[in-house]
């Protein structure tokens, strides 16, 4: 038993003989970093191919048009729109206090939100009908400040208005609008009665 332990003292273990080869690890490190740029240019050379493959529309088939079905309304909530006759080439720019059938805007203001690039209209509606209103539709017209058209946005308003009343609705996103809208002129344009 003492002669395997000496035998081992005297050998250590950085043999040479003991059958594996001696690599030291920068030299593993070294081929690692051969392999890595290699790897990254094909991977870079396929994302590449299939990106620009992905927008194209395929070739062998043919582009057909959606369909859409619209349903007309149900008899019981009949929609009541507002559409003034036009000149051909006119714009149809809401009024300050347009009328759908005795629905109007009594006050608005807005402000912008979001970064400065989105719309928020407070507005008092006020119904005079002697049925409460639904479903209003609210077109709204930015322009700049010496008055030049810059965009329109219509916002529906999912809420009820009763009969002979007024309701307030505070800080509605109306959409998007452009960052030299200074001025907006909102009306009803659209409202189903219940």
């Amino acid at each position: 038993m003492s002669i395997e332990l000496t035998r081992i003292g005297l050998t250590g273990l950085g043999d040479k003989t003991s059958g594996w080869p001696e690599k030291s690890p920068v030299k593993y490190l070294r081929s690692g970093f051969v392999w890595l740029p290699a790897a990254l240019i094909a991977a870079l050379g396929a994302w590449t191919l299939l990106s620009f493959n992905a927008g194209k529309p395929a070739e062998s088939e043919p582009v057909r048009p959606a369909v859409v079905v619209v349903e007309p309304a149900p008899a019981a909530a009949p929609l009541i729109a507002f559409n003034p006759p036009t000149a051909e080439g006119e714009a149809i720019v809401p009024e300050e206090t347009a009328v759908v059938d005795g629905l109007k805007i009594s006050s608005q203001y807005w402000r912008r939100g979001g970064l400065g690039s989105n719309a928020l209209i407070t507005l008092t509606l006020r119904n005079r009908n002697d049925y409460a209103v639904t479903d209003i539709a609210i077109s709204c017209a930015f322009s700049r400040r010496d008055g030049s058209h810059l965009t329109d946005r219509t916002r529906v308003i999912h809420d009820t208005v009763n009969m002979r009343s007024r309701k307030t609705f505070a800080r509605l996103h109306v959409g998007f609008v452009n960052v030299n809208a200074s001025k907006a002129k909102c009306s009803p344009v659209a409202a189903r009665h219940i």
